[in-house]
């Protein structure tokens, strides 16, 4: 096995405390003996939510010696929230202890610059791996039945029960509930019960239980979110961590799987064809637009749409790299659209990592992508007002209202806000409500999908809006300080341990470079094969963002298989830089490995 450096892991801190562990508290040397892999992660982020899930199989296969621990590291205000990482745990099934650390603690400890990061620690209390993005399940699975039989013959190696204790149960008709629809005929809504990994129908009192679809086991739903009316009077259904879409018969009660594979898309699969054959990335929401249903596919920052006529699905809207840029829909960049609704000539869309309320328009023979409401990545908050000043944070869902304004689940805000084209206005509805997630008009009311309250709140739509204090933020990641000129851009790639990288069908890496503002880079921006760039910086820009996303596919390192298991490893980064005169020249990024 080869020699590994020797780093020792700084402690676990976080204000927040320890979620999972019966309200016991653990340092490192607790877990001495024990691998630990710490899973820094925050809530809203789709990529982090897909690394719990690839986590699972590690997880169960090898209870009795790995330990693995969520760091949350909160990106917005709201997550930072205690009850709000309660609620997160529960939601998203996380079977393991963790640490909650509102002020970034153990986050700058360890040097993370990216949500997810994995870091492997050995039993003797040393780093010995670091993963950020998704991908890296196999490769970790790998060092960790490496370090059981280095560890279990030096006698390090201690097996066991691990610390996790899970919270109780608690009775509710709906937990954590993700989007809603009334059916036709009935008036009964039809809500998507994404924890239960079912669909609730429910009477018009948005109370009393009808029936339950699909039986919140392994072989139907999982995590369903978003629902759609289709011309027929059948359900689209975005079953979001199946990473497909299904279609619910009201009438007969059949549901059928239309679109996906059940596998998540990668980056050089397949971005059209039969529907069955291609892979999906998390829709989170659908809605019928234009003749076709249209898909918020969060996973990859994208829109695509879905043919029912015709059994195919294509790309629509998006580039997979995560920001905010307007203009043709393929040159798009959108941040995790996670709800979409239909109004004549224009499919809005709530852009929650952006913050933002966007559009998708029809322009002549094409669509071209705009924004209402948001600048981006970083800033966020609760605030009214002209829509180009005004604020939101992480909106899940929204809804076209019958004067031709828009209702906005403002999620992080606890709030339902409106944005009025007519006007340019933002304005807030209501407020106290606990984590808004969806809504759907009924009459005169909008009835609101409270995903942390776990009920549907009926509200009376108001003559006039609620008045709130202004509140901006931004995301509390501190800048990382660069020189001006020079910048030498290192993305770390090591090949897990018994394999290469595939390069039988050409270059298996891609580094993709661009910068907001645009002028902060001065060149190095666009696309390359090559995980180390020269990149030269502004001295004008004194602060921007460096986005940089990486790709690299590795398979196993046997001449004598014919036909090697391969994997792809990507990540994006968002890197806050600060231009300091004498400040260091090269910017580290690691992808999988160490930075030597």
């Amino acid at each position: 096995m080869a020699t590994r450096a020797r780093v020792r892991a700084p402690e676990l801190i976080g204000k927040g405390g320890w979620l999972n562990t019966g309200d016991q508290e653990y340092t490192l040397a607790d877990l001495r003996g024990r691998i630990v892999i710490l899973d820094f992660w925050t809530f809203c982020c789709i990529n982090c939510l897909h690394v719990l899930d690839e986590l699972r199989e590690l997880e169960e296969k090898h209870r009795d010696t790995v330990v693995i621990i969520g760091v949350h590291s909160p990106k917005f205000v709201h997550e930072a929230e205690h009850q709000a990482v309660v609620d997160a745990v529960e939601r998203y099934q996380v079977h393991h202890p963790v640490l909650d650390d509102p002020e970034l603690a153990t986050w700058k400890q360890y040097a993370v610059r990216a949500w997810p990061t994995l870091v492997v620690i050995d039993p003797e209390g040393y780093i010995v791996g670091q993963h950020a993005g998704e991908g890296h399940a196999h490769a970790i699975a790998k060092l960790v039945e490496e370090l059981e039989a280095e560890h279990e013959a030096k006698g390090t190696l201690r097996r066991g029960d691990g610390p996790y204790v899970p919270p109780e149960p608690e009775a509710t008709d709906l937990r954590f509930p993700g989007k809603a629809l009334v059916l036709p005929g009935s008036g009964n809504f039809l809500v998507s019960d994404s924890t239960r990994h079912q669909l609730v129908e429910l009477e018009p009192d948005g109370e009393t239980v009808v029936r339950r679809i699909g039986d919140g086991g392994s072989g139907g739903f999982k995590e369903p979110q978003g629902l759609a009316l289709l011309p027929d009077g059948r359900v689209i259904v975005a079953d979001t961590v199946n990473h497909a879409l299904r279609v619910f018969d009201p009438e007969t009660g059949s549901v059928e799987r239309v679109a996906g594979t059940g596998r998540q898309w990668w980056q050089g699969s397949p971005t059209s064809g039969p529907a069955l054959e291609v892979d999906l990335s998390s829709p989170w929401d659908v809605a019928w637009w234009q003749g076709r249903v249209w898909i918020a596919m969060a996973g990859v920052h994208q829109l695509w749409t879905y043919d029912p006529e015709a059994g195919t699905v294509e790309v629509a809207a998006g580039t997979t790299q995560e920001g905010l840029v307007d203009g043709p829909a393929a040159e798009a960049w959108f941040a995790q659209p996670s709800g979409l609704a239909a109004d004549g000539d224009r499919l809005w869309v709530a852009d929650s990592e952006n913050s933002a309320l966007r559009y998708v328009a029809r322009d002549g023979s094409g669509y071209t992508v705009g924004t209402a409401v948001g600048t981006g990545l970083f800033d966020f908050g609760h605030r009214d007002g002209e829509a180009g000043q005004a604020l939101l944070q992480h909106p899940l869902g929204v809804t076209a209202l019958p004067d031709g304004s828009v209702a906005v689940c403002d999620t992080y805000n606890h709030a339902l806000r409106r944005y009025d084209p007519a006007s340019g206005e933002v304005t807030t509805l209501a407020t106290d409500l606990r984590e808004p997630s969806g809504a759907v008009l009924v009459g005169d009311d909008i009835v609101v999908v409270e995903s942390a309250r776990h009920r549907l709140t009926r509200l009376r739509l108001p003559e006039s809006a609620v008045r709130v204090d202004a509140v901006a933020h931004r995301t509390q990641r501190a800048a990382t300080e660069v020189s001006p000129g020079a910048l030498r851009l290192d993305v770390v790639f090591q090949a897990p341990s018994g394999q290469k990288l595939d390069t039988r069908y050409g270059p298996s890496t891609r580094l993709i470079v661009s910068a907001t503002p645009a002028e902060l880079l001065v060149s190095g921006d666009g696309t390359g094969t090559d995980l180390s760039r020269d990149l030269t910086l502004n001295p004008a820009v004194a602060e921007g963002v460096l986005h940089v996303s990486a790709m690299a596919a590795s398979c196993d390192d046997d001449p004598a298989n014919e036909y090697p298991a391969c994997h792809v490893h990507q990540q994006d980064w968002g890197v806050p830089l600060r231009l300091v005169p004498g400040a260091t020249s090269r910017l580290p990024l690691v992808l999988a490995g160490l930075d030597g």
